[in-house]
């Protein structure tokens, strides 16, 4: 029998021990739609959680929860009903439809195809001979077509007004700037958050939760002032990263860069700094929440596949049975999302900008005699004024001759210029309206999520069996203790234990209290969802000579000590938090030998 993949060891983990499976499977499944059972909702709240911690509190970054679903002139302004698409080949003979760049992908050398045009991506198709995955049938000489990926509805009942199901958080926190800033005091540089699902109509889903029609976000939008707020790279600049430029994809000899954040930064191979510091902040988390980082890497967008609004755009990337998966994307998306709204809504996307000392500017201004221009021009005359002052802010020397053309709507209209009254003031100001600049953190929670299964999965050998754990941080970890009653038909040892879930849910802790089958049972079920620690009560614990005590047994290494009770909360603590580690808690009270207990 062939030895499972990666991807397949994972899958069945998570179906069999409830972390994530297909959702409605009572009704045949739809694909890309997945529902996270008990042990995977709690691990992925807690992924959330430390991104939370460390991206918004430790941060001091504001946080909202937008709405899911949008009105369409939302998006008309972002750009996704027109450019929000992939590539799609639909099959001759079954009628099948696939992601172009996939199938490139998948059958040739060729690395981000998605970066290509598509006659490039019809000429490899051709050349490569490929063929339907579904039926055999060949695709050469097939359209590749660009499919928009939004989730269309409507808000309110009949034909009223159109929206769309959001293809990411980011236009949440975008189209509410005008009110958040003022919650920011005015005063940037700041950041927005916000955690939320996020919807796209992927042609092909595929590889378990790396791709999904549903998925959950957790951004940041750091608004800066791009003349004048810097990050604090030393907190970073020591952080070692392994990069991979686009200068090395597209070197027949490129390799991984294996630098730090600083260096990379002052060598110009990271373009900005403030993408440098959030790179640098993001290794460091996703080491803490248990990536593996010999597996891990940050690549710098191709030319191609970058946002022509972005300077500069990189992608956190895991290694997962043998394919490098994108888990968060960082971008220096510049003015670009601001101004766009601020065409298309009737707001301020600006922040009033302090002089350090007030300014005299010499501006120039129009004062229109409306009385003339109204009956000249009738419903125009409004339009024309304001042609006028725009006009003479952009070119004051329009107005030196006896008469001024301007142009409003498609008509042009001869003013004189003493009706226009214009003039050169000289005014005081405090300060100019500037649109901030925009560094974006985006995080795939679900992909994160599946990471730190497939990087956690282990395998060793435990009293002469083979044993399958996960070695997950307590951090994210679904279940921090397991308690257990050694014997379960034991009443006093039964109630003890019972008391020691109540006490451990008390302090904080999430507890699974198990008393069926054998105890080595009980250990490897828990092993295998990657509880960190158990617990079990028994006899010589309760009728020893000294204090009551439990054994605590620690995952990865299979070893037991014995705490007393009033002691266990503290040390559980302890260990959670990474005070203590459990060879501290092995020299401070006695060890226990491998079955001992039993």
């Amino acid at each position: 029998m062939p030895e499972r993949s990666e991807g397949e060891a994972v899958a069945e983990l998570a179906k069999r021990r409830g972390f994530f499976f297909g959702a409605a499977g009572a009704y045949g499944g739809v694909g890309g739609f997945y529902t996270y059972g008990p042990q995977g909702a709690s691990l992925k709240r807690n992924v959330e959680d430390a991104w939370r911690e460390r991206f918004a509190i430790e941060e001091g970054n504001l946080e909202i929860d937008g709405p899911t679903v949008m009105p369409e002139p939302v998006f008309e302004a972002s750009g996704h009903l027109d450019g929000f698409d992939d590539m799609l080949v639909e099959c001759p003979q079954c009628g099948e439809s696939h992601r172009a760049d996939h199938l490139i992908e998948d059958a040739t050398g060729v690395e981000e195809a998605e970066s290509l045009p598509i006659p490039e991506v019809e000429a490899l198709i051709e050349e490569h001979d490929l063929a339907c995955p579904n039926c055999g049938a060949p695709l050469a000489g097939e359209a590749v077509k660009e499919f928009n990926l939004m989730f269309g509805t409507t808000i309110g009942p009949g034909s009223s007004t159109p929206g769309y199901l959001r293809p990411e958080t980011a236009q949440g926190i975008f189209v509410e700037f005008p009110r958040l800033k003022e919650y920011a005091r005015n005063r940037l540089p700041f950041g927005v958050t916000q955690i939320g699902r996020a919807y796209r109509n992927e042609i092909s889903p595929r590889k378990s939760l790396v791709r999904t029609r549903e998925f959950t976000q957790a951004e940041l939008e750091q608004f800066v002032d791009p003349e004048r707020d810097e990050p604090d790279l030393s907190a970073v600049a020591d952080v070692a990263v392994r990069l991979y430029p686009a200068t090395e994809q597209t070197d027949d000899d490129g390799s991984i860069v294996d630098t730090t954040i600083g260096e990379a930064v002052a060598d110009g191979v990271i373009g900005d700094a403030w993408v440098g510091y959030f790179l640098g902040v993001a290794s460091e988390w996703y080491d803490s929440v248990g990536v593996d980082m010999d597996r891990f890497r940050f690549r710098q967008h191709l030319a191609g596949e970058r946002a022509h609004y972005a300077a500069d755009c990189w992608d956190a990337e895991a290694e997962v049975d043998g394919d490098w998966i994108e888990i968060a994307g960082f971008a220096y998306r510049g003015s670009y999302d601001l101004s766009k709204h601020a065409e298309h809504a009737a707001d301020d996307f600006t922040v009033f900008r302090q002089y350090d000392e007030p300014k005299t500017v010499e501006t120039a201004v129009v004062d229109p005699d409306m009385s003339v221009l109204g009956p000249e021009f009738g419903g125009a005359a409004a339009d024309v004024a304001d042609a006028l002052q725009d006009l003479a802010e952009r070119d004051p020397s329009a107005f030196e001759g006896s008469e001024v053309t301007v142009e409003a709507g498609d008509t042009e209209y001869a003013v004189p210029t003493d009706v226009a009254n214009f003039r050169v003031e000289e005014q005081t100001e405090s300060g100019e309206h500037v649109t901030p600049h925009v560094v974006e953190p985006s995080f795939g929670v679900d992909r994160t999520v599946y990471t730190l299964v497939a990087h956690a999965m282990r395998t060793d050998e435990v009293d002469g069996e083979t044993r399958t754990y996960l070695d997950l941080s307590p951090t994210v970890a679904p279940t921090d203790v397991g308690v257990f009653p050694l014997v379960s038909n034991v009443e006093d040892l039964t109630e003890r234990a019972d008391e020691l879930v109540a006490d451990l849910r008390a302090a904080g802790f999430s507890v699974v209290h198990d008393d069926s089958g054998s105890i080595g049972r009980r250990y490897r079920r828990q092993d295998e969802v990657g509880t960190p620690f158990c617990v079990t009560v028994d006899r010589d614990g309760l009728e020893g000579d000294g204090p009551d005590s439990v054994t605590v047994r620690e995952r990865d290494s299979a070893a037991q000590v014995r705490v007393p009770i009033d002691d266990l909360v503290s040390v559980l603590l302890d260990l959670r938090a990474g005070v203590r580690t459990f060879d501290d808690v092995l020299d401070a009270y006695d060890p226990v030998s491998p079955g001992a207990e039993a």
